[in-house]
């Protein structure tokens, strides 16, 4: 695995000798981690089904799950996928960012099946991270880019976790820090004309509904749950190996923090370690900080990491959302 370390705050890296290498890796259909605005993905040829299965390989991610496909432009979509009225206010409201569209897949998408998981919907985004949005556009390919993460474990927002949960899969890690974002793209499902929240993200769902001037159905919870619509829909995901219990009003022996707000619980000075999301209240610094901080809560070594209630307004629906999937009982594994 080669790391490739950018300073996005200077011009010229996209000059980088490292580019062409790390687009000859994409297309010669191996693995790459790139950071996005939300967070770090597992990148490869979205077109080439053996690309792809490396992805579910690597993640042991079951492959009734849907990835995301992510491509540089509205124009570049529209080849793989139908837009109506309401998918194209959508898009051209929120595009670039931390939305994604499913849509009807078109009859000449190149998508391969295993990507859309056999459906005949595609997910589709333009991210605003501009690595991944520059590496789609010199790669000319969409590119399959689930989060860089054990499936069903806590997403990576550093380069440094992705070494961590998948270096020996992959052939480039591309360095950017931190993403800004921190949790994943909102997902609406626009196939039968009406818009539906499969996944609640980085664009609130408030400013989704104010484009379309009506509300969202909410269908965040799948009705086949081996058969889910879209990424992260899966009832048990983003967990930390510790169990997780939700809206504490006090924090028990031998229990990490995740807190939030200027208001202390009781016992939280007793807490095993305590990282607040937000001291001020702020929901995008908590969204940012959210899955970076279930990570280092959990290298402590406590059975269970216990979270101050946060608000359900805003992005606070986005980070509720992920942690009642890691809240949720877990998986058995196969014997």
């Amino acid at each position: 695995m080669r790391k490739w370390t950018l300073d996005l705050t200077q011009d010229g890296w996209q000059n980088a000798a490292e580019a062409d290498a790390v687009c000859d890796a994409i297309e010669a259909g191996e693995l790459v981690a790139v950071p996005t605005e939300t967070v770090y993905g597992l990148a490869a040829d979205a077109t080439r089904s053996s690309a792809c299965a490396k992805i579910f390989a690597a993640k042991g991610r079951p492959q009734f799950n849907p990835l995301i496909s992510h491509l540089p432009s509205l124009e570049a979509c529209t080849e793989h996928g139908i837009f109506d009225e309401d998918a194209l206010k959508l898009a051209r409201a929120f595009w670039p960012g931390p939305l994604t569209l499913v849509v009807p897949k078109k009859p000449q998408s190149t998508i391969c099946d295993l990507a859309t998981a056999g459906l005949d919907t595609v997910a589709l985004r333009v991210p605003a991270g501009p690595v991944m949005r520059f590496l789609a556009e010199k790669c000319g390919t969409p590119l399959a880019a689930p989060s860089a993460n054990i499936s069903g474990k806590v997403s990576t927002t550093t380069a440094d976790a992705v070494t961590a949960d998948l270096g020996a899969s992959l052939s480039f890690v591309v360095d950017a820090g931190p993403c800004s974002v921190g949790i994943e793209s909102t997902i609406v499902a626009l196939v039968d004309g009406t818009p539906r929240l499969l996944r609640p993200g980085g664009i609130p769902r408030k400013d989704l509904e104010t484009v379309l001037g009506r509300a969202l159905i909410d269908a965040s919870t799948p009705t086949k749950p081996d058969a889910p619509q879209a990424p992260g829909m899966l009832s048990s995901h983003y967990a930390p190996s510790a169990a997780v219990r939700l809206d504490a009003r006090t924090v028990q022996d031998g229990e990490a923090l995740l807190a939030f707000g200027p208001h202390r619980l009781p016992g939280a000075d007793d807490a095993i370690c305590e990282i607040n999301l937000s001291p001020s209240s702020d929901l995008e610094e908590a969204a940012a900080r959210l899955f970076a901080a279930l990570r280092h809560l959990d290298t402590y070594g406590a059975e269970i990491i216990c979270v101050q209630t946060i608000p359900m307004e805003g992005l606070g629906e986005a980070i509720n959302d992920r942690l009642k999937r890691a809240a949720a009982p877990r998986p058995i594994p196969p014997s």
